[in-house]
């Protein structure tokens, strides 16, 4: 008998197992991969067949680990459902006849009450692998609430994120981007963000007093960065910013004055050509 099962854990953070439903994606599935890797994980997830929830409020998603583990991933209030079509894909979801196929599309909210656990807490889902979504109620062992470890900052030069991990890492209040996060917000910089669907460019600069972090949580916030074109991209195409790509092409010591920070975003603009063939407005 397990001293810790799934089901306390719920119970502790307030929530009825009840009305929780688990649920178990594998690595070893070819469209839940592909959807993992652009971080759709809960696009995947919301894609069901017809009257998938019974009565659920919320779903609890879990990703496979080794034999029959599973690392829990994130905590999802549920929705409703419309029925699944091509004009309720999400932009850029990468197994599109799945929304060919008749089945639901559910409103998936996150909720952050089992924030702590999220890619640290692991489970013994049981030989009934195949099960791949159960009851809340289901006794599920708790194997295992790994450490968090700080991930070490990969150099100025060799930052490329994606909206989501740049997201990620921005948004994180716990240890492990702690190293990402005193690095960019060290540094005054010029950037660069790439729309990968159709290799436009733009040029930005951070001289704040927060540094480059600050300047890039306003792309967390907003999607946009309060940017002229961009703000316009977004507004036709909803969806757009997790083709963002942002790096870095200049940094700067946090005592340089900003003009020349200033100066510097110019002679790149001039550089790249984001003024007459990318998204610069200015």
């Amino acid at each position: 008998m397990a001293l810790l099962n799934f089901s306390d854990i719920l119970r502790k953070a307030g929530l009825d197992p009840a009305k929780v439903q688990l649920i178990r994606h594998t690595l070893n599935d070819k469209e839940f991969r592909a959807c993992y890797e652009k971080n759709m994980v809960k696009e995947y997830t919301a894609e069901q067949k017809k009257d998938f929830n019974k009565g659920y409020d919320y779903w609890a998603v879990f990703i496979s680990g080794k034999g029959t583990e599973a690392r829990f991933y994130k905590l999802y209030r549920v929705g409703a459902a419309v029925p699944k079509s091509p004009e309720v894909m999400p932009e850029g979801y990468p197994c599109p006849l799945a929304f060919e196929k008749p089945g639901d599309y559910y409103e998936l909210e996150y909720v952050d009450v089992l924030k702590e656990f999220e890619n640290r807490l692991i489970i013994e889902w049981g030989e009934a692998i195949r099960a791949w979504h159960q009851k809340g109620t289901t006794e599920k062992a708790v194997k295992a609430i790994q450490s968090i470890q700080k991930l070490e900052f990969v150099g100025y030069e060799n930052v490329v994120l994606s909206y989501e991990k740049l997201k990620e890492i921005i948004e994180n209040d716990m240890d492990h981007y702690k190293l990402w996060q005193t690095a960019l917000s060290s540094v005054k910089a010029v950037y660069l963000i790439l729309d990968t669907k159709n290799g436009q460019q733009y040029v930005g600069s951070a001289y704040g007093d927060g540094g480059l972090l600050e300047r890039w949580k306003c792309y967390a916030d907003t999607f946009h960065g309060n940017n002229k074109l961009m703000k316009e991209l977004i507004c036709d195409h909803p969806d757009r910013y997790r083709y963002f790509q942002f790096s870095i092409l200049q940094i700067f010591s946090m005592s340089v004055p900003d003009d020349m920070i200033i100066n510097a975003e110019s002679l790149w603009k001039r550089k790249l050509g984001t003024k007459e063939y990318g998204m610069n407005a200015n």
